[in-house]
């Protein structure tokens, strides 16, 4: 019996263009101009998170999305993914 250990991932696969949150992936459109619009108008709606329907999750998913196309949102969200990593391992010894 063989033990994986299972690779979470969090990005946008560029070879496929998806997005890829775990498991999950949902599938971006071919046109940059259309991408780019889904991800800012998934910010706005994060950030009208205290209405019913919209959460304050779709920050996140805007911003992943923008970073696809973005160098400045790639770099932060890169950034941000060292530091987190970096924060767990300091304080999970494993």
């Amino acid at each position: 019996m063989t033990t994986e250990k299972k690779k979470v991932r969090f990005g946008v696969d560029s070879r496929t263009r998806e997005i890829v949150i775990g498991t999950f992936r949902a599938r971006l459109p071919e046109s940059r101009l259309l991408r780019c619009v889904i991800g800012i108008l998934l910010i706005v709606g994060g950030i009208l998170g205290f209405l019913p329907v919209l959460g304050f999750w779709m920050v996140p998913l805007g911003l992943l999305v923008l970073s696809h196309d973005s160098h400045f949102v790639r770099r932060q969200r890169r950034r941000l993914a060292v530091w987190w990593a970096s924060r767990r391992t300091r304080g999970n010894p494993r």
